[in-house]
């Protein structure tokens, strides 16, 4: 509501208009509002707050995939957010160059799909360190073969599945690959008006370098709409306990490698002899028959086993386990 004038600020008003102080013109100018024109073709749908905290979630996704991609390729992999913007879904897929990689997946439990987009030098690389390579790309890009198609798709699975827990602290998502194509002109999902929010990863796999686009279209998200800003993340974020971290942490280390080797005995002969070796020679060892063997887990002593065999092969039974210590 306008300020109200007192009768002598309304007089002294007049009067500086009279005597020509005061132009009438000038106060329209200043009392006009600035008005922008609004663009019904591309409506404001996704506000700043919801793309910095789109920028959140895939910040969390990236820290994941650098974390979980080295695991199946083998190499270092650095992934950061790059930018977050908003445009029609037409004019994304016009900017798309063939071949590329367009994972199509159902955003479970919210209506509707998103794409994920890989660059194609990122696709050969990744092809090329799961077949044994260097993880160098194509100097000219090529249709992709029926068996790189199943390599790239195992990745982009993998990848998918670990939007799951950056996205939890807005919705519980179970996302679903439905296919991946390889031609932009088979991808067309969304409306081409409709309004997409693009979140632009940049990934590097060892030297090679290249753009992850998370293409998330305005109704599949418009559900969780009033949940997509920072107070709102940030108040729903769970710390984790304490037990449970640590049993996650158990989980990991369970499912690493490591040698096991049983030592029947050991022995010292000189070099003379151990060059004259022949088929059926007997080297006679500090250990007796009956006597336990010492079963190591790397270079630790870890138990005693009686040798023997299982389905043909050679084996030992554990008999003790020898603590730290002991």
């Amino acid at each position: 509501m306008g300020e109200v004038l007192s009768q002598s600020e309304i007089d002294n008003l007049l009067a500086a208009l009279s005597s020509g102080e005061l132009d009438a013109d000038d106060m329209n100018d200043a009392s006009d509002k600035q008005v922008k024109n609004y663009d019904f073709k591309r409506p404001t749908k996704f506000s700043k707050e919801h793309l910095r905290t789109l920028e959140i979630i895939y910040e969390h996704y990236g820290r994941l995939l650098s974390t979980n991609l080295p695991v199946y390729l083998r190499k270092n992999i650095q992934v950061s957010v790059a930018s977050s913007e908003t445009v029609i879904f037409s004019e994304f897929t016009n900017a798309l160059s063939n071949p590329v990689i367009l994972g199509i997946v159902n955003f479970q439990p919210l209506g509707g799909t998103i794409i994920i987009e890989l660059a194609a030098q990122l696709g050969f690389a990744m092809i090329d360190r799961m077949l044994g390579g260097s993880g160098d790309p194509l100097d000219k890009n090529r249709d992709f073969t029926e068996i790189e198609m199943t390599i790239i798709e195992k990745m982009m699975v993998v990848c998918m599945q670990l939007m799951r827990e950056p996205w939890k602290n807005v919705i519980d998502i179970n996302p679903v690959m439905e296919r991946i194509e390889t031609n932009s002109q088979f991808a067309q999902v969304i409306a081409p008006n409709d309004m997409i929010a693009i979140v632009t990863l940049n990934v590097k796999i060892g030297e090679v370098e290249g753009f992850m686009n998370v293409c998330l279209p305005f109704f599949t998200l418009e559900s969780v709409m009033d949940k997509l800003n920072t107070k709102y993340w940030y108040a729903n974020m769970q710390e984790q306990n304490e037990e449970d971290f640590e049993e996650y942490i158990e989980a990991l280390i369970k499912r690493v490698d490591v040698p096991v080797k049983a030592v029947l005995g050991k022995t010292n002969i000189s070099v003379n002899d151990f060059v004259n070796l022949q088929v059926g020679d007997i080297i006679r060892l500090d250990t007796e028959v009956e006597q336990d063997l010492t079963v190591y887990v790397g270079n630790i002593k870890k138990f005693t086993a009686l040798p023997g065999s299982s389905k043909d092969k050679y084996a030992v039974r554990v008999t003790s386990v020898i603590r730290e210590g002991e």
